[in-house]
């Protein structure tokens, strides 16, 4: 029986990043994945497919420079999955090789095969070489998640599929029904939307991304609707049918019914711990798969961790990363490393993207701070007219007394690269005459930071008159 100062249970973000900050400080590492290949959900099913996709969709389709060409301008006419399956496949294949190479580098063991506990401080991993147990000191589990299911979806894995299944369909559908108005969902939806595809929505909340500032998701809306997307909102599927035609039915709960070549259901996600056998090691999961633990990533078994998407919200890749730290710096004793939620950012690949850090225009009414707003908009930005993007804008909220950044938004290409500015500010506390006073490259999109800045000095101004 092998022996380690620390077990991960998963190669995604959390557990590639906690292998390795372990190592770092001298431990003895292994890392166990169910798949014949590393990288967890993140780079085989989840975050870099997607987003590889979207790239793969804004080139071909010459979706970003039809403001200058014409909405008829596409780099290829005929685009097919077999066109983006390419790049994504490319893609994917090379981010493997970056991890097991660093996985290597570090001189992590890593064993291929599903994992399971015999007790709070043994599991017994089942792979294709057969079973084999390990113990160890620690133990974090990063294993992820999973689609959701319901028995009121019939997933085939050809018409109607889930989030992991999209590059399996096999021609691109001419209709298609998405069914969850959540991150994954409205992003797929954009992408098909901007192949032609008409794409019908189907949510049961009221509005679309709830956690995003309503303004920047209204202003996506308006580019879906453009898109001749159809949005049913407060809506709930009560079944689905395939007709004989090899068409996709599906009925809501208020009697309508909604026709598409193929359907994706995309109402959340569960974690993956099934097979975990977690009652062994003393541990719990809630009705969704999420396991609990305390500011520290760890579960009511002191010497267990859990980080990244099977803990819950957020579910981001980059915060997974840091919990996965975090948990093995807790684990050996380093209390006063300090990483603040608060300045993380979010980035929702859309089209156009979203992105955004702190807080909303709704929180903070809630909570009767007094704010202010600026906004910037792309078209205003020579490089917005260079870029061929005139519909984004950028939002800075700010306390309308210490002019202290309590929030940025941004809608339109490059979101989740420019917020950074704004993340960096705010972390050092810094207020709207920074914006002011500082000189941006030109032409750049990040000019719109000082542009927003001085729109909201002028909304300040009039109350000072």
């Amino acid at each position: 029986m092998a022996k380690y100062d620390l077990l991960v249970i998963g190669s995604g973000p959390s557990g590639q990043r906690a292998a390795v900050s372990a190592v770092k400080k001298g431990k003895r590492v292994a890392l166990v994945e169910m798949r014949s290949v590393v990288g967890g959900v993140c780079i085989n099913t989840g975050t870099i497919p997607s987003k590889t996709m979207r790239e793969a969709v804004l080139h071909l389709s010459g979706y970003n420079y039809r403001s200058i060409y014409g909405m008829n301008y596409r780099v290829k006419e005929k685009i097919t999955m077999s066109d983006l399956a390419f790049r994504v496949q490319h893609v994917i294949k090379t981010e493997i090789d970056v991890t097991e190479a660093q996985l290597s580098r570090n001189l992590i063991d890593v064993v291929h095969g599903v994992a399971s506990f015999e007790g709070p401080n043994r599991v017994k991993v089942s792979g294709p070489q057969g079973e084999s147990v390990y113990e160890a000191d620690y133990i974090l589990i990063a294993v992820g998640t999973k689609p959701s299911s319901t028995p009121k979806v019939p997933i085939n894995g050809k018409t109607i599929i889930n989030s992991d299944q999209i590059l399996e369909l096999n021609q691109l559908p001419r209709t298609m029904i998405v069914v969850g108005g959540g991150v994954i969902g409205v992003e797929y939806t954009c992408m098909f939307a901007a192949l032609g595809v008409r794409v019908t929505l189907v949510e049961k909340r009221p509005r679309l991304l709830e956690f995003a500032d309503q303004e920047i998701v209204e202003a996506l809306s308006y580019h879906l609707r453009d898109s001749r997307v159809t949005m049913r909102l407060h809506e709930e599927v009560e079944s689905v049918e395939e007709l004989p035609d090899g068409t996709v039915v599906a009925n809501l709960e208020s009697k309508k019914r909604i026709s598409g070549d193929a359907l994706l259901y995309a109402v959340g996600r569960q974690g993956n711990v099934d097979e975990l056998n977690l009652a062994a090691a003393g541990i719990d999961a809630d009705g969704r798969g999420r396991i609990p633990v305390d500011k520290d990533f760890r579960t009511k078994v002191p010497h267990i961790y859990a980080a990244g998407d099977v803990i819950g919200f957020p579910s981001l890749a980059s915060v997974s990363m840091e919990q996965g730290r975090i948990a093995v710096e807790r684990a050996y004793g380093n209390e006063t490393l300090q990483s603040n939620p608060s300045f993380y950012p979010y980035g929702i690949y859309t089209i156009p993207e979203i992105s955004f850090i702190g807080k909303t225009e709704e929180q903070l009414t809630e909570e009767d701070v007094p704010y202010e707003v600026g906004v910037a908009y792309y078209r205003e930005i020579a490089r917005g007219q260079i870029r061929g993007d005139t519909t984004g804008r950028l939002k800075l909220i700010f306390h309308r007394d210490s002019r202290q950044i309590l929030g940025v938004h941004i809608i339109g290409e490059g979101a989740s690269e420019l917020v950074h500015i704004g993340q960096a500010v705010m972390a050092l506390n810094g207020t709207l005459d920074y914006f002011v006073d500082t000189v941006f490259n030109y032409p750049t999109l990040a000019e719109c930071y000082k542009a927003a800045a001085f729109n909201g000095l002028n909304r300040l101004a009039r109350f000072d008159a």
